[in-house]
């Protein structure tokens, strides 16, 4: 019997991705040029941070998510294509959202450098959905991401007076929601069959630690990519490595003691040391000492590692939602630790009259994330539901044979 899998793909994947790949280089063509006005020295270091941004969203991500057993593949492969289609997307739209007036796209290395963070939500998000979405849903998972996460972040500049780092650093809240909120859309009852391959093996999880480590090498930069001044962005990619330091130390210690027998879980290693990253993002350059930084690693270990205990069989068994990779406590509840501290500390540390609007602005920047993630994910899960997408069956979910070719095995899977 012929596999309706190969087929579902050639129907609706090569003709929808090159002709969205066409119209993106006609708006190229007729929108965008690069900057003939940057100088040498700016090259040298923006170069050095986009290929920093490039390897934990290649790398680091794409490993990250490739701990299952028979989906390593398509997890770094799809990886990868959504990076390489999210940046394309990003670059026009951060250009004409920021300069609608202009009605042109000047590229410059910080543009696409924003661009390329931009395109990492997408990649946490779609962590939630693992295994459980073709490659022509994920195409529009992309543009759709992508565009909310754009306007979201105008929003919170225009509108909310929030900076660019602090907005960028809300990510981690808008991509663990918004990929939730699809999950709880896309979210069937597994069968036997897909429940054994939602499992992860040893060598698959050494290449997902490989993903891991990338990610915590190059964390600092990512915190510290948009903010311009010396002094705070030395804060920024210090307070980060002190976080991540605590954040790794705790999590290796928890999983041990939250085990009867004192063993570690490699899936708790995974998530939980880079917590301290993502709480660590947007309070990063205003915190003075290393001891707050590490004990806001401490903080989001503990909740990393508590939601890695408590968090699956409450979000499967109450709320009907698979988080695959488990990116709610990977980065939804560090991000959400970081926001609120972030306007803790300015609360706290400031006693300007004036910075209590700044407090409102920011708990509002906070709340624009959330609610945004979570409606223009229910708003994308509902579209990814259509039967027009030919979603895989949840018997062959989290399996790379449904989307790769094996000439090795039986003909006809």
């Amino acid at each position: 019997m012929a596999s309706k899998y190969p087929r579902s793909l050639r129907g609706c994947l090569p003709l929808w991705t090159l002709l969205l790949q066409a119209a993106l280089i006609v708006i190229f063509f007729f929108f965008a040029s690069y900057d003939s006005f940057i100088q040498y020295p700016e090259v040298v270091t923006q170069g050095a941070i986009l290929q920093d941004m490039v390897v934990m969203a290649a790398l680091g991500l794409g490993f990250l998510s490739s701990s299952l057993w028979r989906y390593s593949w398509s997890s770094v492969a799809f990886n990868l294509f959504m990076l390489a289609l999210g940046v394309q997307w990003a670059v026009l739209l951060d250009g004409f959202l920021e300069h609608p007036r202009l009605g042109k796209v000047f590229i410059e290395l910080s543009r696409i450098q924003q661009a390329t963070m931009t395109a990492m939500s997408v990649l946490i998000s779609a962590g939630a959905i693992l295994g459980k979405a073709n490659l022509a849903q994920l195409v529009l998972l992309v543009l759709m991401e992508v565009t909310a996460f754009s306007a979201t972040r105008m929003i919170s500049q225009q509108f909310l007076s929030a900076d660019a780092h602090v907005s960028m650093m809300h990510i981690h809240v808008f991509a663990a929601y918004f990929g939730l909120t699809v999950a709880w859309c896309l979210s069937r009852p597994l069968p036997r069959e897909a429940e054994e391959k939602d499992q992860r093996k040893t060598s698959p999880s050494l290449f997902a630690m490989l993903g891991t480590l990338f990610l915590w090498m190059f964390w600092p930069s990512f915190n510290s990519a948009l903010l311009h001044i010396p002094d705070k962005k030395k804060n920024g990619v210090f307070n980060t490595y002190y976080a991540l330091a605590v954040s790794a130390v705790t999590a290796i210690s928890l999983s041990a003691l939250a085990h009867p027998q004192g063993k570690i879980s490699m899936t708790h290693i995974h998530n939980a040391v880079l917590a301290g990253g993502v709480a660590v993002g947007a309070p990063c350059h205003l915190i003075p000492s290393p001891w707050l930084a590490m004990v806001l690693g401490l903080l989001a270990g503990l909740i990393s590692i508590g939601g890695a205990k408590s968090m699956p069989v409450c979000f499967n068994r109450v709320l009907g939602i698979h988080d695959t990779c488990g990116v709610h406590y990977t980065f939804g509840l560090p991000g959400l630790l970081g926001g609120i501290t972030y306007i803790a500390y300015l609360t706290s540390w400031f006693k300007d009259p004036l910075i209590a609007f700044q407090m409102l602005y920011d708990i509002a920047a906070l709340s624009l994330s959330l609610a945004m993630g979570l409606a223009s994910g229910l708003l994308t899960g509902v579209i990814l539901n259509l039967k027009i997408w030919k979603a895989p069956h949840v018997v062959k979910y989290f399996d790379d044979q449904a989307f790769w070719e094996f000439p090795h095995l039986a003909v006809g899977f």
